[in-house]
């Protein structure tokens, strides 16, 4: 059988997005199908509606979204029917060299649904990160299906999709930020207050919140930080140091992603600190280091895939947390909208007025 939903798709590249009908089949062998509740609108949807990530249109956007499992194909086993996930973009394989190794943070060949979801005229979509779910239904392979707590309200537990689980393991998994560590984090976008809230519950003693707006800073204070720099006014690198006895901090997060945050990050951090880049760069940027200086200075520099997490271990996790009040993931959720309001939820987040603009479904 067939569903037939309605759904927001990029038709084309710039072009403002449409609430257009698509048609989603029912769940082959390791596939599940998945109502939808609720999907964050992210950087990344905005991304591939410029063409940024690839010219595949048209796409079906969303992929920061919790939901119901309707129904399951052939083979699976690990969710069923009724039980509500969180859907990640990273289902690892279990048997690559990443995998085999033990670590499947790392898994080099993860999948998503075979079959295409299509628009009413039978043109195939590009579901964004293999999800898609900017829709009332989506089908997706079974291993990005997370089940966690059903109490959660799907609005803020869809949010570990994407952005908050990326900043939050760039702090506390990739970075390794730990009981009494100094953290600096440049750029508080949701990623970036993500990894401060991070730093939180991990229990750094001193956590650095940089960037250029003042309205983030103030919320970065809500979720973690001590300390607020406003690298527009003030050199970012000095302040952290000042801020740190004059070493610099354990761990240095760059959410922004650019050669410019990243050296700040390289020289912010202390002899032998963690800088951690999890801002995802724009094609075609260089960085120049002097490499002295990267021997000398020694520690590591890091970049951070997804976080560097395992959904099957995190979300729950993260999940339990939230609902123990250690945790605000609530907090980010600026607003919710419906589906037809994402073009306006896009220029929102263009100009730094919401952390997540949430679709309710």
């Amino acid at each position: 059988m067939t569903h037939e939903v309605r759904a927001v798709v990029a038709l084309e590249k710039g072009a403002p997005v449409s609430v257009e009908t698509v048609l989603v089949p029912d769940p082959g062998p390791g596939e599940a199908l998945v109502q939808v509740q609720a999907c964050g609108v992210c950087h990344t949807d905005l991304h591939y509606r410029e063409g940024g990530i690839s010219d595949e249109f048209p796409f079906l956007l969303g992929h920061e979204a919790a939901g119901m499992v309707e129904a399951v194909g052939e083979g699976v086993t690990d969710v069923t029917p009724g039980d509500f996930v969180v859907l990640n973009w990273r289902a690892v394989c279990g048997t690559c060299r990443a995998c085999s190794k033990g670590e499947p943070w790392y898994c080099f060949a993860t999948h998503n649904a075979t079959q295409p979801m299509t628009l009413a005229d039978g043109t195939p979509l590009s579901a964004a990160l293999g999800i898609g779910a900017f829709a009332e239904k989506t089908l997706v392979a079974a291993g990005q299906c997370t089940k966690v707590d059903p109490t959660a309200p799907a609005t803020a537990a869809g949010l570990l999709g994407c952005g908050v689980m990326a900043g939050f393991g760039a702090a506390v998994n990739t970075g390794g930020v730990g009981r009494g560590d100094s953290v600096a984090v440049i750029g508080c976008g949701g990623v970036g207050m993500a990894a401060v809230a991070g730093a939180k519950v991990a229990g750094a003693s001193r956590i650095i919140a940089v960037d250029v707006d003042e309205r983030k800073l103030k919320w970065a204070e809500q979720f973690g930080a001590t300390d607020t720099v406003d690298s527009s006014r003030t050199d970012a690198v000095e302040a952290i140091r000042a801020l740190t006895g004059g070493y610099g901090a354990d761990v240095v997060v760059d959410a922004v992603g650019r050669p410019e945050t990243f050296e700040q990050a390289f020289y912010a951090r202390d002899l032998a600190g963690t800088a951690v880049l999890v801002g995802v760069p724009t094609p075609g940027l260089t960085l120049e280091l002097p490499l002295l200086d990267v021997f000398g200075r020694g520690g590591a520099l890091k970049s951070s895939w997804y976080g560097d997490c395992l959904p099957s271990r995190d979300f729950p996790a993260l999940i339990d947390l939230y609902l123990q009040g250690r945790f605000d993931l609530g907090g980010f959720v600026s607003e919710v909208i419906a589906l037809d309001e994402v073009e306006e939820a896009f220029a929102k987040m263009h100009h730094g007025e919401v952390l997540r603009s949430v679709v309710a479904l």
